[in-house]
């Protein structure tokens, strides 16, 4: 008789449960990303999704941290400037000069965030795994390319809205 497969923990959680905590954390902080953006269009800078955006961005950044990993990943990295962005978004909040600097940040934040999401789905996502089983994919190469147009459209919105102001 085979022993019961140990359950991976992360923290005293399962590691499924772990994993499905930072997806959400990461969903929040990308819809509450593109409101900022949509506020910061209506000349709105501080909102109540605006610290909902940093805490759920630097909840998704400090739990990818805990995943285990070998070395230095490209996941890594990306977590570690998304927290950089966000930083500097919560430091430049704290004043009508630095607007330009906040948005930039939150801009910056929001597209590493959305573009781990495109990463993510194509490798977890059965249907677009199928589509585009590799990063090297031009389907997945114009997924990114949406992304971040809308998120640089956003921003490029929001940041003439404010220059007008």
């Amino acid at each position: 008789m085979n022993p019961p497969a140990s359950t991976s923990m992360i923290l005293g959680l399962d590691a499924g449960l772990f994993t499905g905590i930072h997806v959400v954390l990461s969903l929040i902080g990308i819809a509450s990303g593109f409101l900022v953006l949509f506020f910061l269009i209506g000349k709105k800078q501080h909102t109540a999704w605006t610290p909902v955006f940093f805490v759920s961005n630097i909840l998704t950044d400090v739990t990818g941290f805990l995943f285990p990993f070998h070395g230095i990943t490209p996941g890594i990295i990306l977590g570690v400037l998304s927290l950089i962005a966000v930083l500097i978004a919560i430091a430049a909040s704290f004043g009508k000069t630095r607007r330009g600097l906040f948005l930039s940040a939150t801009a910056v934040a929001l597209e590493l965030n959305v573009f781990v999401l495109i990463v993510q789905s194509f490798q977890k996502i059965g249907w677009l795994n199928k589509i585009a089983p590799t990063q090297a994919s031009p389907v997945f190469w114009i997924a990114q390319a949406v992304g971040l147009g809308v998120v640089i459209l956003l921003a490029v919105t929001a940041w003439g809205r404010f220059r007008k102001t």
